[in-house]
Formats: structure tokens, sequence, C-alpha cells
């Protein structure tokens, strides 16, 4: 009780001060949320034309928080893309009617994966009694959903995009992957990203572990992933140097440590872009994380439209 009071009072206020003097002060934070908002209207009357069996799929973990940047990324690639894609999205567990009638109408014969057949799946594939610490992640660390609930029980390979993300060209490393993946897909990240130490990560994996990697665009083949050693290492891992926001993106570069892997060119494929870059794009993709959320907000989704 005391706990939660502390937090209410002292933790939480304190935490939302150090978000908003982070943002540039209280104005600059209101003037990006008003961008915000302004970007979630927009995203309303965004739509493509339909889809079908058989294109190139592209998938996204998403949900009502998140859909407005999902369908932003989604029509970017859309507009700049010279093949056929089909768009799948697997609920975050915040799908509604609504939603569900809002995506089909812009993404028509994208395929919605709804949390219901997501849990069916996971009960059988991935049951609680054998993967507890995994099931208590998904609880309380959405992020791990895109192995879990996008992995499990599947085959074949499959791209993985986050949502806060936005393409100005053709991806053709990318879409080359797509038609003949034989190998995983990640793009770099602007420093390393893991949280967890190399040693650690090493030891679990029994391999060498590739610096840099980012899970924002990641290709995996479904059924080689191994549950087992993922609970533990994520239950070792947490045990040992503590719980953290980027777990997900240690466990998929320990998944594919050792393999030969195709790399988005760190060129192209921008993670954290500069304001000038987000500004003026030159670039392929930019995925907006840290600093760049600001003119992801602020400029980067108009450059779309």
């Amino acid at each position: 009780m005391l706990g939660k009071l502390a937090y209410q009072i002292f933790f939480k206020p304190l935490s939302e001060w150090k978000a908003i003097q982070k943002k540039g002060g209280f104005k600059n934070a209101q003037l990006i949320e008003a961008n915000r908002k302004e970007m979630e209207m927009a995203a309303n009357s965004l739509s493509v034309s339909p889809s079908y069996s058989g294109a190139l799929q592209i998938h996204f973990l998403t949900g009502k928080k998140f859909w407005y940047q999902t369908a932003f990324c989604a029509y970017s690639l859309s507009k700049v893309c010279n093949v056929p894609l089909q768009f799948v999205f697997h609920d975050d567990g915040t799908f509604d009617i609504n939603l569900k009638k809002q995506v089909s109408s812009q993404f028509p014969g994208s395929i919605i994966k709804d949390i219901a057949s997501i849990n069916e799946k996971l009960a059988t594939h991935l049951p609680p009694s054998k993967y507890p610490f995994l099931h208590h992640k998904r609880k309380v660390y959405p992020h791990i959903r895109k192995l879990t609930d996008v992995h499990s029980g599947e085959s074949g390979w499959k791209l993985l995009l986050d949502s806060d993300m936005l393409f100005f060209k053709t991806p053709h490393q990318m879409i080359d992957w797509l038609q003949h993946p034989i190998n995983p897909f990640l793009i770099l990240d602007a420093i390393n990203s893991y949280h967890y130490s190399f040693n650690l990560m090493e030891s679990l994996a029994t391999k060498k572990i590739a610096p840099y990697l980012n899970v924002g665009a990641i290709g995996l083949r479904s059924e080689t992933i191994d549950w087992d050693k993922i609970e533990y290492w994520a239950k070792t891992m947490e045990a040992k140097e503590g719980s953290s926001y980027y777990l997900e993106q240690a466990l998929s570069a320990m998944i594919v440590a050792g393999q030969s892997l195709t790399l988005g060119d760190k060129e192209e494929y921008v993670v954290l872009p500069l304001k000038e870059e987000v500004l003026q794009p030159t670039k392929t993709l930019h995925h907006y994380v840290a600093e760049s959320k600001e003119w992801y907000f602020k400029t980067g989704w108009r450059n779309i439209l």
C-alpha cells in the first residue's frame, strides 16, 4: 500500500516531469502532442488498393494505441513498393469490432489475427504450464508478443515491421529478401541496444552475438525458434541483469546468433534519423526511436502525405 502511494505521489510525477524535460520543456511537449494527435486524425483517411492472397506478406503487431502509426507505416510502404503486398495485423489484445472494420476498410484484403485465435494457438503450442515466464512477460511486456504471438506454432519466413517507421523510397533490399528469403533479415541500430551484457548473452546462446542489431524490421523463420531456449534465456537474463525494455531485441539477437544475416544497408535503413534528414528525407526507411520521435510527430508523417 505504501509503495503504491509513494509511486503516485512521488515517482510517477517525477517520471512525467523527466519525460517533459526530455521533450524540451512543457511548451514543446505540448507541441509534440498536438502534432501527434493531428497525425492520429490524418491516419483515418489513409487507404490502399485491395491486396490478395499470394502477395508478399508484411506483418505488424498492433492495436488501438498504435494503429495510426501502423497505418502510416503500411501506407508509406504501399506508396513506394513496386510489388503487391498483403498486410497481416496481429492483435495486441486491444482490437474491437470498430477497429476491425476500420482496418478492413483502409487495407482491404489484409489479414487480422485476432487475440482469441492467438490465445488458442498459444495454449496449444506455447502452454503456460511449460512456458510460465514467457506468459508472465506477455502480460507486463507487450514487446515479447512480437516473438510469441507472431511465430509460435507457425512455419515459414515472416517479416515483422515496427509501427513507428516510414518508407520514402522502394526498399529494394527488403523486397528482394521477401521474394527469396534464405537467412534472417534485420536492420542496424545507431548504438548497441541490448541492455544485457555480451558475456551473458553469448554464454547462453553459446555463439557470438552480432552487434547493433535492431528489430524494427526483422525476418525470421518461425519453426526454427527454440521456445525452450527462449523461456530459459529470458528468465535467466532477467534474474541476472534485471528487466529491460530491450529484452525482445536481445533475445532476437540471440536467436540469429551464429547465422549468416541479411542486414539492411545502414545508409538507407536509418534508425534514429537526425532532424535534417526527417525534414527532407533522402533515405529509404526511417525508424523513429528515442529523440527522433519529436520530428516523427512534428514533420515525418507529413512528408508521406
